[in-house]
Formats: C-alpha cells, sequence, structure tokens
C-alpha cells in the first residue's frame, strides 16, 4: 500500500485574500466520542472555572488572570498532555488553550484542576473564531500549532488550517518580537508550512539563513507519547518558529 506521506502532491495555499471562514469548510472534524468519567467531571466541575466562550467577548488578558504575564496560546491541544505539562512547568506564563473536543477539553480541564493550575484557560470553539473576536491584537507572546491534522490528501488540502489569511491574523495577535511555532510529523505539510510562513509579511524564520527552514525541538515543547513512539518508528518530526517582525 502506498504510504500516504508520499503521495501529498499540493495544489499550494490559498491566496492571502481568500476568506478566513469558507461556508462548510472546517480544518478540523467533530469525532462522536465516549466521555470518560474524569473527563465528563472536567466539563462539568472544571469548565465553570476555568472555561471560555466566544460569547464572552474580547478578552482583557490581564484582568482575566490578574496579573501581566508572558502568554502562550496553543491551538488545537489534543487530549492536552502537552499543554498542562508547558502551564505546570512554567508557572509565571499565562497559557490558553483552543481545542474543540470534548474529551479533550475534558481531559485537560481535570488534569488542570488535580495539579492546581491557575494559569491556564480554555476554549471549545473554532480557533479562527477565537483569534477574531476574543484575543487582542498585539497581545500574545506565543502562538502554537502542534501537529494539526495534515489533511494529505490533495483534494482536501483547502482544509488545511496554515493559509496565508490565518497566518496573517496570528500576525496580528501577537505582540512585535511573538513567535508562531509549528510542528508537524508529515514532512510534506512542514513544507507548505514553510512556503507559506516564508511568503509571508512580516515574519523572519528563527532558523535564520541556514539550508533549512526548520530548527531541532526545542527543550521547551514537551515530548509527547506519540512523538517518542513515532521517533523510535523512524518518523521524522519538522519544527518552524517565526518571530513577528512588525
Amino acid at each position: 500500500m502506498t504510504d500516504p506521506r508520499h503521495d501529498d502532491k499540493t495544489t499550494g495555499p490559498e491566496g492571502p485574500d481568500a476568506p478566513l471562514h469558507r461556508r462548510g469548510i472546517k480544518s478540523y472534524v467533530l469525532r462522536a466520542g465516549r466521555m470518560t468519567q474524569a473527563q465528563t467531571r472536567g466539563l462539568e466541575e472544571v469548565w465553570p472555572r476555568l472555561g471560555l466562550s466566544l460569547a464572552d467577548g474580547r478578552q482583557d488578558l490581564a484582568a482575566l488572570f490578574g496579573r501581566e504575564a508572558p502568554r502562550v496560546v496553543e491551538i488545537g491541544f489534543g487530549m492536552g498532555a502537552s499543554l498542562v505539562e508547558q502551564a505546570e512547568t512554567h508557572p509565571d506564563t499565562d497559557f490558553i488553550g483552543i481545542e474543540v473536543h470534548a474529551p479533550g477539553v475534558g481531559k485537560l480541564l481535570d488534569e488542570a484542576d488535580k495539579r492546581g493550575l491557575t494559569n491556564l484557560r480554555v476554549y471549545r470553539e473554532d480557533a479562527l473564531r477565537v483569534l477574531e473576536e476574543c484575543l487582542p491584537e498585539a497581545s500574545l507572546d506565543t502562538v502554537q500549532l502542534f501537529f494539526p491534522d495534515p489533511w494529505p490528501k490533495k483534494k482536501h488540502h483547502k482544509r488545511r488550517i496554515v493559509q496565508p489569511a490565518f497566518v496573517e491574523l496570528v500576525r496580528t495577535r501577537l505582540k512585535v518580537g511573538g513567535t508562531f511555532h509549528l510542528a508537524t510529523d508529515w514532512e510534506a505539510y512542514a513544507e507548505w508550512m514553510a512556503e507559506v510562513m516564508d511568503a509571508a509579511p512580516g515574519y523572519a524564520n528563527t532558523a535564520g539563513p541556514e539550508t533549512t527552514p526548520y530548527v531541532p525541538r526545542p527543550a521547551f515543547r514537551p515530548l509527547t507519547k506519540f512523538e517518542a513512539r513515532g521517533e523510535k518508528l523512524g518518523h521524522g518530526v519538522w519544527d518552524l518558529i517565526y518571530r513577528r517582525l512588525g
């Protein structure tokens, strides 16, 4: 059987003027799944304290966390293990996670509560709408996008979240000097990401004038169980970090 990782002929990203929200097209698919007792507890008992919604409107992040601190947003945190670890390891930084899948949100909330974390908030919403409607311009130090769905089939490339309009939206939410950190275990998607980011105005690749746009996995990005298992099987992972220039 052909490995889909090597059958990824791209048609190229959409233009920078393409709309962020196309009717009926999302970068994710909501999947039904059973909720564990812990995940249900997170959504029912912890959500009122750590959960956020579009209805809350534009956030005053200093008021939200009760302090001025570096701010990190992670888009699509999955089951939340990496984000919880970051929040626990860096108590002087405030984190906001965005995820649409209920089991992952519930799991993260349950873990955050058990660890007594106060520097973490969560949206169960479409990330594009959160960025547009809830997070102020030039308010973030880092935006993280780790292992988004690669949508490997050519006909699905329009679903990839990394498009010119999306990275421009991220840029406006970053402070000048802030960073956009992307990671994927699909080489063809890594190449797509680099193409989009290198063409985007107002960004500089932190890899510098090297022959590759990628950087070694930074120590501050936790190694997930999935990634560790992939490394043992010889799968690659590509990290890209771009800084906002202006």
